[in-house]
């Protein structure tokens, strides 16, 4: 079953007992996500291929998402997204993501987005499964805010209307480029802020915590923001709706809880890759090991340009016919967003986007 089918039937709370003075508290966690993931009007599903794809495109080189900052924005006001957890994993672990928090979790991992109707500036919350009972559907105890017209400098403007944080998110050696940084802060859900804070922690102990909390919803933000980059390139990325009527039908007879609509969203056709062919200079040198070599993104206007990882070194593998996949964009909608930064065009929401290697 997919986790959002699995949140929108869980019905078990979230119970903690203080294991000194025996007070038991109740945390915000999926169940209290029931209603709003039954009711979501948008659910997307991602392919492996696809999660992996986002991965690399968030954790390449060169220019990165805040370069295309203006392009973005979440498609409805509020948006379900889900996705494999071992794909994910094994793709971060290629970028040096070697605990990432995922690699415990078996099943699905996803994320719930609120946003304005204009798409740039929303809260959201991650989740994910650890096991195949209703107690192992877990959200994170942080939740993320976001703008993505805060200027540099400034935070960015609470999407809720409530208590602030100053918890930021840096990835120092990208600068200026760190979207994270100028666009996100992150704070402890009311409920879990309330109970750390009756914890007393030392200041030692409530940083691990926060460490820990932030692993389970930072690292898959950019993975975010690179889909919702994907969703407005010309013709977008392919779509077919999961058809579950039938089956549905046959729940309905034994009782059970009919499943979810959602759409299943795939990666683009890529040129393949494989190792780098034979030196074609016919020079003498020996060939370097084999070895991976890291994506590279780059913006040029209404283009985007991603270099694929490939390997680099054998020649056994075969050769390798294109690195490079350019994606574009519709250049009214860059061009609306620099004339008013919260404003995007109806171009920006029904532009489809297409893809040449």
């Amino acid at each position: 079953m997919r986790l959002a089918d699995r949140i929108a039937q869980c019905r078990t709370l979230f119970v903690v007992q203080n294991t000194k003075d025996g007070t038991i508290t109740q945390l915000n966690n999926a169940s209290a996500f029931s209603k709003d993931v039954a009711q979501c009007a948008t659910r997307y599903v991602l392919s492996d291929e696809l999660t992996r794809l986002c991965a690399a495109l968030a954790y390449s080189k060169g220019t990165r998402t805040l370069a295309c900052a203006d392009l973005l924005h979440v498609p409805a006001e509020r948006v379900w997204i889900e996705w494999a957890a071992a794909p994910l994993r094994n793709e971060l672990a290629r970028y040096g993501f070697k605990h990432f928090h995922d690699s415990t979790r078996s099943g699905h991992g996803g994320v719930f987005i609120q946003s304005t109707p204009q798409g740039r500036s929303g809260l959201l919350r991650t989740f994910w499964t650890n096991g195949e009972s209703e107690a192992n559907v877990l959200a994170s105890s942080m939740e993320a805010y976001f703008d993505f017209d805060t200027p540099d400098g400034e935070d960015p403007e609470v999407f809720d209307r409530q208590q602030p944080s100053s918890i930021g998110v840096s990835d120092a050696p990208i600068g200026d480029a760190d979207i994270l940084r100028r666009c996100f802060r992150f704070r402890f859900e009311r409920s879990w802020r309330d109970y750390y804070e009756r914890g007393q922690l030392t200041s030692a102990e409530s940083a691990a915590v926060t460490h820990h909390a932030l692993g389970t919803i930072a690292v898959s933000i950019p993975i975010v923001l690179a889909f919702f980059l994907l969703l407005t390139t010309r013709p977008s990325l392919p779509l077919r709706p999961l058809m579950l009527e039938r089956l549905n039908q046959a729940r309905a007879r034994s009782g059970r809880t009919a499943l979810l609509d959602q759409i299943e969203v795939s990666a683009p056709l890529l040129p393949e890759y494989g190792s780098q062919g034979p030196d074609r200079l016919g020079t003498p040198r020996r060939p370097s090991r084999l070895h991976h070599v890291r994506g590279h993104l780059a913006r040029r206007g209404s283009k985007l340009f991603w270099r694929v990882p490939h390997l680099r070194g054998s020649a056994r593998a075969g050769t390798i016919r294109s690195r490079t996949v350019t994606w574009h964009f519709d250049p009214s909608i860059c061009a609306s967003r620099a004339g008013s930064a919260s404003e995007p065009s109806a171009e920006a929401h029904a532009s489809t986007g297409s893809h040449r290697p």
